[in-house]
């Protein structure tokens, strides 16, 4: 019988191994899970950590059962040290120590992404965390327990920092204010969320510092030490005169991709430091596929290969590596394409994007314009409506939808609407021809002409302005 070797246990790998199963129940199929936690929802950490989702074991999309009952055999605390594609084998270090071989006739590497750490000094201290595993998250769970029993007794609140202010900074922003600590988010850049336009990234900073956390932007941080007047705190010092005394601090920098297995079989890498495949998720070793965190993604507006790690992605890209790595009649499946879209909540925002900003629109060779609207979720008469912020990206030249943006109260339909932004981009629509979409409407949930498309008739008649003025 064939055997599909899976390396990763997250997102990527598991969906890679149940359509496999689903397309050729003939085919043995073995998952390597480096920890204890295959398909956990490494994004639902935050919300496990404010206490919104306190059993942990909530996170799991499937538990270990269900996923062996789909006929998939879990390697658990298994973690893959050396491929040899020659032998079409992997060289595996058990839980015990000892190392193991598990041969394969097709593999699939979902090996996801590692924080990147920038070079700062302590980074590594007692105290100071990253969070991207389930294990990361019990650590800084039993620290947080720590401090708010010792702030108690002492009648004061106790301090957290954060390095990074994208979704896991802004999340773990939002989660540490509900558990009671006073929280600074310090940035090195000059707002925060830079995966949308600054002006929508000081409407966060708005509901951030609304909420009580200290926001601090152009904060590049250096060092990191045990601060010498009070034990058990730390230090921590960066460009600029920035300094703060933290109880906990949080590194939220980012991740990387991680292909040092990769390498060991003589995968290429591409320009963006992540493993190259193509669209059927090959890569250029024969034999082995990769998706997820780990591999460079297709951008369908760009039309290249990216970097651009997220949850939905790998999912979608798992389900092709798997499909094709066990197809019988030799047939391969695509890899649609990603526009990046993505939504966080933050408090009592919604933050949304899809497709290109400006400057990326500019960079990619566009003549784009982008658009701000401001209006309401739903008919203002109806009670409860709460103002949208939105921002549509366009091509001067052809009219073209490149991208869009939202922010807005998160009972505002924000992730529904930035969807039909990303359903027309993966159409190749204009922005014109979002008005001609048959939306619903009921006053207390939109308004006949929906947002959406308010916000394209304002690019519409902007665009035609420029036109006249020429």
């Amino acid at each position: 019988m064939s055997h599909l070797l899976v390396i990763g246990g997250s997102d990527a790998g598991i969906s890679a191994a149940l359509r496999a199963r689903e397309i050729n129940p003939d085919w043995e199929v073995t998952a390597l899970v480096a920890d204890a936690y295959p398909n956990f929802s490494i994004c639902g950490l935050p919300f496990f950590l404010s206490g919104e989702t306190p059993d942990w074991h909530e996170l799991a999309h499937r538990s270990v059962a269900e996923i062996e009952a789909q006929g998939i055999r879990l390697a658990l605390n298994h973690t893959a040290r050396a491929i040899d594609p020659a032998e079409r084998s992997v060289t595996v270090e058990t839980p015990d120590g000892a190392l193991a071989r598990f041969s394969y006739d097709r593999l699939v590497i979902g090996a996801g992404a590692e924080p990147a750490t920038p070079e700062i000094e302590g980074h590594d201290l007692p105290g100071v965390f990253p969070l991207r595993t389930m294990d990361d998250s019990f650590r800084v769970e039993t620290r947080l327990r720590t401090l708010l029993e010792r702030a108690q007794a002492q009648g004061v609140r106790p301090h957290a920092l954060i390095v990074g202010a994208g979704y896991i900074g802004l999340e773990m922003a939002d989660a540490l204010t509900r558990r009671g600590f006073t929280v600074t988010l310090a940035q090195r850049g000059t707002t925060v969320l830079s995966t949308v336009d600054a002006p929508l990234g000081r409407i966060v900073s708005q509901e951030l510092e609304r909420h009580g956390v200290e926001v601090v932007t152009g904060a590049a941080i250096e060092r990191i030490a045990p601060d010498e007047e009070t034990p058990g705190r730390l230090s921590i010092q960066g460009r600029s005169g920035f300094h703060h005394v933290a109880d906990l601090i949080i590194m939220a920098t980012g991740v990387r991709p991680v292909t040092r297995l990769a390498q060991t079989a003589g995968v290429t890498l591409g320009e963006h430091g992540a493993i190259r495949v193509n669209r059927a998720m090959e890569t250029t070793v024969p034999g082995i596929f990769a998706a997820g965190d780990c591999v460079e993604t297709w951008h369908r507006v760009l039309q290249t290969s990216t970097y651009l790690p997220l949850g939905t992605t790998a999912h979608k890209q798992g389900c092709i590596a798997g499909e094709n790595a066990v197809r019988a009649d030799g047939s391969k499946r695509e890899f649609a394409g990603t526009m990046g879209t993505q939504v966080v909540k933050v408090f009592e925002l919604a933050i949304a994007r899809t497709g290109l900003l400006d400057a990326e629109a500019l960079a990619a060779g566009f003549a784009p314009l982008t658009v701000e609207t401001t209006t309401w979720d739903h008919k203002r008469y109806y009670p409860g409506a709460h103002e949208l912020h939105l921002r549509v990206t366009g091509d001067r030249a052809t009219g073209r939808l490149l991208g869009a943006q939202i922010v807005g109260d998160w009972r505002g339909e924000v992730a529904k609407r930035i969807d039909i932004f990303a359903t027309a981009l993966h159409h190749d629509t204009r922005v014109a021809d979002l008005s001609d979409l048959d939306l619903s409407y009921t006053p207390p949930l939109s308004s006949p002409w929906d947002p959406v498309q308010m916000a394209a008739q304002a690019w519409e008649a902007e665009h035609r302005r420029l036109i006249r003025k020429r």
